[in-house]
């Protein structure tokens, strides 16, 4: 079946769902296939579930050997109702692509090592704040999110903010093909994902790949320009807008900054923690007043603003605040949020870190790096957990190593410290929060 003929039928059910633990009555399900899952044996019970139609990638007699019931009509009505493709992850990005082409507004990507997630959710605040505006849900940002973030766009769309996330060479511009971005951000490159990436170096060339497409498609680009390796890596894109000029005004604990929005200076308070956040402000804003959201509605949307999701969130238990930003780490975000924190008021600072994933042969470095780092700040309890840092506590013995979470969680709970202030991150693997449950 032709993509056009699917996309007919997705225009009569246009919720898209690849797990059936998700499925509502009507919605379209695509039977995704990975390393340890095969949906297409679960397309009888995605029809049973509700499901209009099936896209599958099995032929329909091995489609048929999973049915578990005795009932041959309704097993025969079940197979009618499914479409058999020869890839179900390659139509999926195939059908995002021919949405996509039926829209004439901005679609707006945004990739970055650090921040990006952030990022997308404030400049989707500033820009919902005036225009219809759909956007990534989560961090549905791989290569089965992306086109489904694609395909929940409604026609009534003013605004699309995609968020891209990439851990290789070569996946940024793949999302590129389908979605073809018409603005673009890269939040920063920075120490993340170096297994994949092959280092520092390959990071920039992997993230860089959006500018690539912008360069190549009269696209524009929202340039940090307080990074210049931001501002090399996006010359030649022909249109390319850069933040607008700000500067943190407090940080203690949510940070302030003053922005120059329309030639004056213009107070903005939210509720992120860290200093390392003013780039993402200047983002959201600079955006923006480029598409004539007025002042008063950015500000607000910003300053309404709540992180959540384990993502520099702020939070008081007891006597003790915790600034808990879980949801993953790398070095460079490692880095900045353990400077940021020492620079935060308060004598009785405890550090909880997880190990980092995803950095293949540079691990050992970047952990002992980071503790090194670590050791040069006066912090009353240093917590680390993982086999990552255990290979290392010769090299810094004062600290506290735990293999797990669970032996974390029990520590804090039986030191049960008061009036404290806590950092607590690590890469998702790690699920760090867990050590507050």
């Amino acid at each position: 079946m032709s993509i056009s003929a699917i996309y007919d039928i997705y225009l009569q059910y246009p919720s898209v769902v690849t797990d059936t633990r998700k499925l509502k009555e009507g919605d379209f399900f695509f039977a995704l296939k990975g390393p340890n899952f095969n949906a297409n044996t679960f397309a009888f019970k995605a029809i049973e579930g509700g499901a209009a139609y099936c896209v599958v990638d099995e032929p329909l007699p091995t489609i048929a050997g999973y049915y578990e019931g005795n009932n041959e009509a309704q097993k025969e009505s079940a197979l009618a109702k499914m479409i058999v493709v020869d890839d179900v992850l390659t139509t999926l990005q195939a059908l995002a692509g021919h949405h996509r082409s039926t829209f004439t507004i901005p679609f707006i990507a945004i990739t970055g090592s650090n921040g990006k997630t952030t990022t997308k959710e404030l400049v989707y605040a500033v820009l919902s704040s005036h225009f219809k505006t759909y956007t990534t849900q989560g961090n549905l940002n791989n290569h089965i999110g992306v086109p489904l973030t694609i395909l929940s766009i409604k026609k009534d769309a003013e605004m699309a903010v995609i968020e891209m996330g990439a851990n290789h060479q070569k996946e940024i511009e793949g999302y590129c093909v389908y979605t073809k971005p018409t603005h673009g951000i890269i939040s920063n490159c920075g120490k993340a994902h170096l297994e994949g990436f092959g280092g520092e170096e390959g990071v920039k060339k992997g993230k860089g790949e959006l500018y690539s497409f912008l360069r190549g498609h009269n696209g524009t680009a929202f340039v940090y320009t307080g990074y210049d390796y931001l501002k090399e890596m996006s010359a030649g894109i022909q249109n390319i807008v850069p933040y607008i000029h700000g500067e943190i005004q407090s940080s203690e604990p949510f940070l302030t900054v003053t922005a120059n929005i329309n030639d004056t200076d213009t107070t903005v308070s939210s509720q992120l923690v860290g200093a390392y956040n003013l780039p993402n402000i200047l983002c959201a804003l600079t955006i923006g007043k480029y598409f004539g959201v007025p002042e008063q509605k950015m500000v607000a949307a910003i300053e309404s603003y709540a992180p959540s999701n384990s993502r520099s969130q702020l939070i008081t238990k007891g006597s003790n605040t915790i600034i808990l930003d879980a949801y993953n780490a790398n070095p460079s975000s490692m880095k900045v949020a353990i400077e940021n924190f020492a620079k935060l008021a308060g004598q009785n600072k405890i550090v909880m870190l997880g190990a980092m994933m995803e950095l293949g042969d540079h691990s050992n470095a970047e952990h002992l790096a980071l503790l090194q780092l670590i050791a040069s700040y006066s912090f009353t309890q240093v917590v680390l957990v993982g086999d990552d840092f255990l290979a290392h506590q010769n090299a810094q013995p004062q600290f506290i190593y735990f293999k797990n979470t669970q032996e974390a969680k029990a520590w804090l709970a039986e030191q049960n410290p008061s009036n404290a202030q806590l950092l607590i991150k690590g890469s998702r693997s790690m699920q760090m929060e867990t050590v507050l449950a």
